[in-house]
Parts: structure tokens; sequence; C-alpha cells
């Protein structure tokens, strides 16, 4: 079933998956969805992805992250919509709960997190935030 928002699609799958303790989510795969899984991985989010191979069009399989039985992500929202896109500068990036948390830039660069994207001096859209 199409959707008409797949990252909000992705950051709920993922969401209920840590809700309900699971080992790893699948969920369907695309360049996007595997570059924000990389930058949850980099950032150690989640314990790994990897890409599954079908006849359709691929499944991401993400395994999520626990330490002591609490889960890495404790909390995952969508900031840009489709319908109300949001854009930050390069000198107004977001820094969430105080740094413990990571806003997901899409630039031009490509999905970066927000300390890469202040690093690199680039703004864009605000894709999500994770804490």
């Amino acid at each position: 079933m199409p959707t008409t928002d797949p990252i909000a699609d992705f950051l709920t799958r993922v969401r209920n998956a840590v809700k309900a303790k699971k080992k790893f989510v699948n969920i369907p795969s695309s360049k996007m969805k595997i570059s924000l899984a990389e930058i949850l991985k980099n950032n150690k989010f989640i314990k790994d992805y990897n890409v599954v191979e079908d006849k359709k069009q691929n499944v991401l399989r993400v395994h999520l992250q626990y330490i002591n039985g609490v889960p890495s992500i404790t909390g995952i929202k969508r900031i840009s919509t489709p319908g109300l896109r949001t854009y930050v500068a390069k000198d107004k990036l977001p820094r969430v709960y105080n740094g413990l948390g990571m806003a997901v830039i899409s630039t031009p660069k490509g999905l970066l997190s927000d300390r890469q994207a202040k690093k690199e001096s680039v703004g864009g859209e605000i894709v999500c935030h994770v804490w």
C-alpha cells in the first residue's frame, strides 16, 4: 500500500517496534531510508541494518539497540512533513534535548546529522528529531 509520507512511515515503524521491545523491524527500502538508517547507526541509536533482497522493492531490516533492557531510542519525531516543510539556515541548526538528541537534516550534500551539518556549514530541511 503506497504511503504519502514514507519517512513518517519509517519513523512510526521504528517507534512502534521499540515500544514492543522487538529485536528488529522490517521496512520497505529506499535510498533515503537507507541513509537515514546509516545516520542512526553512526550515532548509536540502532545496532545495525541490512537490505534483504526480494522480488519487489527490497526490505530494510533495522536491528534495534537496547542497553540493559532500555532502548537507545526513547523518542523519534517527524518535523518537516509534505504539507508543511521546515527549513533551517546553517547558523540556526537545532539542538535536540540540549545536545543529547539528534536532528537529521536533508542538505545538498545528502542526509546529515545536526553535528555533521554544523561541521560542514550547511543548512537544509529538518527531517526528524531523535532522542
